[in-house]
């Protein structure tokens, strides 16, 4: 089997995060990481909190924190959230790692021998009350095309427009609040992208056809503008240091390199993290260096960070003149909006993960997020749209094929799995149509499919209750009971292998059903195409137990009430 390495966008250490960062990264690629895992195959996905940058800093001031203290509280509540979710990495690191300080400035330094790094003089805002140089995000004013008072010195949030802090009107330090500010020269190291472009061109030349769409036009229109060399030291607290053997004077200023430098590397950083965990046993190297045959890495990203992965993050990669693995598969989506616009914490519009735990398990929010993913454009998320797939899917397809099947079963035939019968032409036809549809479920799935995946999962469901309506077991049992039984028996059994298939969308539904039964080897990690027309998993005689209800219904006032608490319309 092969080897796949998998990794999701970092989740920026500021904030828990709303249900489109959710699916537009970890989810999708647990999803996947779940199906590999039951196809045998070797995986192991990597995910981290990123934890520098200015608004790691800020974020720990208001709260009087010390930034790594506040960096270790917040990691420690989106890890709960994501165990919520069922996220199954294998590892969930920390961008503030010793093991990342330590490759960051390997390859900063391999950067350097190569020639792709300058020290380069620059203009910046210095606050002589701070006594420091402040980063873009560190100077605060009055944006000049909008009007907004609180606009930062990269980008105004309420116009959205593109900034430099010397643009603002009545700048401001951050942190002191300071005006007494003053434009200095200070000394920062810059990647040399420019030198890169042709390589970079190149290697994306050679997987862009097999990308999405999003993900290779992205990087195209990236590198048709021309690749900029690019600062990537900032004047901050928390940070990785820049080497004192290699820049003695940077160093000595404090200088850290800039977050969208060391980010990436944290892939590595946390993998060796995970390694170190168990080194005898565990090594990180083989899933990163030198390893281009034989390992497939595929990562996972909303739109708005394929730029840095395509693009930027290999122009480091190539730089560095190691073996370092570079990403196969870019799987890139678009947004997840609120009633077509923006999730908002400050203006309290949007449904956040940790409040989705609160109001539902997660296998709800799990089904109904891939199933409606935004691969191909952006998806806009509605309670109306929520309730109506729940109840349709969840409730009536699944759980209630689920509850009915088991619950006859046991008031006609007791706890045990009925005897009675002979497949037949019905069942021959079913367990046709089912190996058609496990095996269109396994395409998509092996493609990355995920909304058609979702369809191709539904369409199994749905081909039980087509089933059971044909059979009708409830009527059949007046004039024929091992008719009946056969019916039921065969309903388990697809019961059994609704377990197995929808363990990466349901994890613990999928988990429910399958321990409704009681089979001494219960081992199936998947399903074959002949097992799924013989639909022989559960013989005979298997005890069994009826599970509470899978999904509850959602009626008519839990929509209102949704919509009341999380705001029913974009702002």
């Amino acid at each position: 089997m092969a080897r796949h390495l998998i990794t999701s966008a970092l989740p920026y250490i500021n904030g828990i995060k709303h249900l489109g960062n959710m699916v537009g990264s970890m989810l999708p690629a647990d999803v996947y990481s779940r199906y590999l895992r039951q196809r045998g195959h070797d995986v192991l996905y990597i995910c981290a909190t990123d934890e520098h940058g200015t608004p790691a800093e800020l974020a720990a001031k208001e709260q009087g924190l010390a930034v790594a203290e506040f960096c270790a509280q917040a990691h420690d509540a989106q890890k709960a959230v994501y165990d919520g979710f069922a996220l199954a990495f294998d590892y969930f690191g920390r961008s503030s790692s010793a093991e990342n300080r330590d490759i960051t400035q390997h390859f900063a330094r391999k950067l350097n021998e190569n020639g792709f790094i300058e020290e380069r003089a620059i203009r910046q805002v210095y606050s002589p009350t701070d006594g420091r140089f402040l980063p873009d995000r560190y100077v605060e004013g009055t944006c000049p095309h909008c009007g907004y008072d609180k606009a930062r010195g990269d980008q105004c949030e309420n116009c959205t427009r593109v900034l430099d802090p010397t643009d603002l009107i009545n700048p401001r330090s951050a942190i002191s609040g300071s005006t007494d500010l003053e434009v200095r020269e200070t000394k920062h190291l810059f990647l040399l992208q420019s030198k890169l472009q042709h390589e970079v061109e190149q290697w994306v030349a050679r997987h862009e056809d097999d990308w999405p769409q999003l993900a290779s036009s992205i990087a195209r229109k990236w590198l048709n503008e021309g690749l900029h060399d690019r600062a990537i030291t900032r004047d901050l607290d928390w940070g990785v240091p820049v080497p004192a053997d290699t820049w003695p004077e940077l160093a000595a200023e404090g200088k850290v390199f800039y977050v969208w430098f060391d980010a990436p590397i944290e892939y590595i950083g946390a993998t060796k993290e995970w390694a170190d965990q168990d080194p005898e046993n565990r090594d990180w190297k083989s899933w990163w260096y030198d390893v281009d045959t034989e390992v497939r890495y595929t990562e996972f990203m909303a739109k708005d960070n394929v730029p840095f992965h395509t693009v930027m993050f290999p122009a480091t990669e190539l730089g560095v003149r190691e073996p370092w693995k570079k990403v196969d598969y870019v799987k890139a989506f678009n947004w997840l909006t609120y009633y077509g616009g923006k999730f908002s914490t400050s203006q309290k519009r949007g449904v956040f993960t940790d409040q989705a735990l609160d109001i539902l398990p997660a296998d709800y929010w799990r089904y109904f997020l891939i199933a409606n993913a935004p691969e191909s454009d952006d998806s806009s998320f509605t309670w109306e749209h929520f309730t109506a797939t729940v109840n349709k899917d969840l409730a009536d397809t699944l759980g209630n094929f689920v509850n009915r099947v088991l619950s006859f079963s046991r008031k006609r035939f007791g706890d045990d799995v009925p005897t009675g019968g002979e497949p037949g032409e019905a069942e021959a036809k079913l367990g046709e149509e089912i190996a058609r549809l496990l095996a269109e479920y396994e395409v998509q799935m092996e493609a990355l499919q995920f909304r058609k995946a979702a369809a191709a999962l539904r369409a199994l469901w749905s081909a039980g209750n087509s089933y059971l309506e044909e059979k009708a077991p409830w009527l059949e049992i007046k004039t024929d009971k091992d008719g009946a039984a056969l019916t039921l028996r065969t309903a388990m059994n697809l019961i059994h292998l609704y377990a197995v298939v929808s363990e990466p969308f349901i994890p613990a539904t999928a988990k429910t059903m399958r321990e409704a039964f009681s089979l001494k080897d219960d081992t199936a990690a998947w399903v074959t195409a002949a097992e799924a027309k013989s639909l022989s998993a559960v013989p005979v005689g298997t005890p069994f137990t009826v599970p509470p209800v899978l999904f509850a219904k959602l009626t008519d006032e839990d929509l209102e009430n949704y919509k009341e608490r999380f705001g029913g319309e974009a702002g």
